[in-house]
């Protein structure tokens, strides 16, 4: 039988650390085992943005960002402006790219996953609505972050909560197919992020 590694990374504990390019701080909510902010295979995290400015590069990553707080912002990717990015509306970009960030109406809160797309697939979903939402997954890495109430999760029917906003649940090396179930309180705000890793990236 397959007993995954599963933790539970509460708000109040992710780290806090600068940005590569000095202009704002993260928080660090969890990265790929033996993985650290200066050397990853993945990585998620929030960023505080209070000023138009430039993005770090992460040469050879992959990125996904999601507005979580605030009206939202207008990303210059490479020298042409995309359309603006509102709440819980993921974007996807090249972490090689130069990109410049103009807010919409004041400072946000954002959602980071870093990645090498080399060795890993990810795939990421926001969940958001009144009932409860059911999945199956066999990837290596599954993380579920909780942007708003109370959340349930369930792992093949073992029980998880996470009880404060940012809290994120990590499961690492399921064998097989897993059954999930989240549940709110309220309605449900939460992301969900499945990596695998690619046949002969690792």
């Amino acid at each position: 039988m397959n007993f995954p590694d599963v933790r539970l990374y509460q708000a109040e504990d992710h780290p806090r650390m600068p940005w590569r390019n000095g202009a704002g701080t993260t928080q660090e909510i969890a990265c790929n085992p033996g993985g650290h902010s200066a050397s990853f295979d993945w990585r998620l995290s929030l960023a505080d943005v209070a000023q138009d400015g430039g993005f770090s590069v992460f040469g050879g990553y992959q990125r996904i960002i999601t507005v979580l707080e605030g009206r939202g912002i207008e990303l210059t990717v490479d020298g042409e402006r995309q359309a603006p990015l509102g709440p819980r509306a993921a974007y996807a970009f090249s972490g090689d790219a130069q990109v410049d960030c103009r807010l919409l109406d004041g400072p946000i809160r954002d959602f980071n996953l870093i990645y090498a797309p080399g060795r890993w697939h990810a795939r990421l979903q926001w969940v958001r609505g009144a009932d409860p939402w059911i999945f199956h997954s066999s990837a290596r890495s599954v993380l579920v972050l909780n942007a708003g109430g109370a959340l349930a999760v369930e792992l093949d029917g073992a029980p998880h909560r996470l009880a404060s906003r940012y809290d994120c649940l990590h499961v690492e090396g399921q064998a097989g197919l897993a059954r999930y179930c989240l549940r709110a309180q309220a309605d449900l705000d939460a992301c969900v992020i499945e990596l695998s890793p690619r046949a002969g990236g690792l």
